[in-house]
């Protein structure tokens, strides 16, 4: 009977601290309060982005078919984009974007027509569930890292595009692989891939593909004023053919505030056709600033950018660009956004060899996005 007795007090000891060692166990499976499980619900969603305006250029002037010197105006779509987004889960998101532009292409039998091309088509791979949130990984036709970056800021691609997509040196798309890692914190990001570097409207031709990276910082995100304040790097390394490479450089500072966007970038460029052609040499910036009466970005808000640009730093050629204007920002629900800009565009071409006419442009631009 001792022993019996023994042994049962043992058993019971042992199971009840069992029940004590499980209770810590079983808490930390139980979700925390508020917790929000993520949305694994498959969705598809539609939208559709028009740019459209009536320009009238007065420089240069051009010659209609009775010989008649004239300013050339013309109502026109610049561009419509029709989104369809969505997502599998919460981890695998997808973009399919068609671009229907205007065929310009001299001697094609669809000039002046508009005609259908793909300009995003991804995958989207999201990395919170390892990462800090906002990281991801995409494959497909999807944004290059700097015109992608550039464009949360200034938001007037409906007017035209940014200094090194508008000169050509870079693109807003093209086919590729990329990784974003977003820092803790609101910090910065870094964003880089490989893409095919010939962009988005041409098949690639050449084994050379081009590496392309953007690093962004945050250096004053806890000072209420200039939290706003980002620096930014950027880098392409690519090469039209094997031993003639084609690089881009910039930097640049950023500035967000409810009441007013600036920035200001440089731009360094070499370009070698051929490996046995010589190296050309390109330097540029581009400064902007867009005040806001309201800070709910609605409301009117004012255009100033500057651009200037060496295409070759070996010849005295400069092109220089003003743009001026006054939008106003029509209020929205939820992703609408509507907008109408009145601007002026100026472009002087100085020592260009053949000489260039200068450029002057009056218009009103209309954006719809939804």
């Amino acid at each position: 009977m001792i022993l019996t007795r023994q042994y049962f007090l043992r058993l019971l000891f042992i199971f009840a601290a069992s029940a004590v060692l499980a209770v810590p166990c079983q808490a930390q499976v139980t979700p925390a309060a508020g917790y929000t499980p993520p949305d694994d619900t498959p969705a598809i969603r539609l939208g559709a982005t028009i740019f459209a305006d009536y320009t009238v250029q007065t420089k240069p002037k051009v010659t209609d078919v009775d010989g008649n010197e004239i300013s050339l105006s013309q109502f026109n779509v610049q561009r419509a984009y029709l989104n369809v987004t969505g997502q599998i889960n919460h981890i695998i998101q997808f973009r399919v974007t068609p671009d229907i532009a205007r065929e310009t292409t001299t001697g094609s039998a669809l000039l002046g027509s508009y005609t259908y091309r793909l300009k995003y088509a991804y995958a989207q791979f999201n990395l919170d569930d390892w990462m800090a949130r906002g990281s991801w990984a995409r494959f497909g036709m999807q944004q290059t890292p700097w015109v992608d970056f550039m464009e949360t800021v200034y938001r007037y691609r409906f007017q035209g595009t940014i200094f090194e997509d508008r000169e050509g040196f870079l693109s807003s798309s093209d086919f590729g692989g990329t990784f974003r890692y977003n820092f803790p914190g609101n910090y910065g990001d870094v964003h880089t891939g490989f893409y095919n570097g010939d962009n988005y409207n041409r098949i690639e031709l050449s084994d050379q593909k081009a590496f392309m990276i953007r690093g962004t910082f945050r250096p004053l995100r806890q000072n209420s004023l200039l939290r706003g304040l980002r620096l930014t790097g950027f880098y392409d390394h690519d090469a039209y053919v094997r031993d003639a490479e084609r690089r881009r450089g910039i930097f640049a500072v950023t500035f967000e505030h409810p009441h007013v966007n600036a920035a200001f970038d440089y731009l360094w460029a070499t370009d070698q056709l051929r490996s046995a052609a010589p190296e050309v040499d390109a330097r540029g910036w581009s400064a902007w600033v867009t005040p806001r009466q309201r800070g709910d970005n609605t409301g009117f808000e004012g255009l100033l950018r500057f651009d200037r640009l060496e295409p070759n730093t070996d010849t005295d050629a400069v092109r220089s660009r003003f743009i001026g204007g006054v939008a106003y920002w029509f209020p929205h629900q939820g992703t609408v956004t509507t907008v109408l800009l009145l601007n002026m565009e100026q472009v002087t071409n100085d020592d260009f060899l053949p000489a260039r006419p200068d450029e002057r442009r009056f218009s009103l631009h209309m954006l719809v996005n939804f």
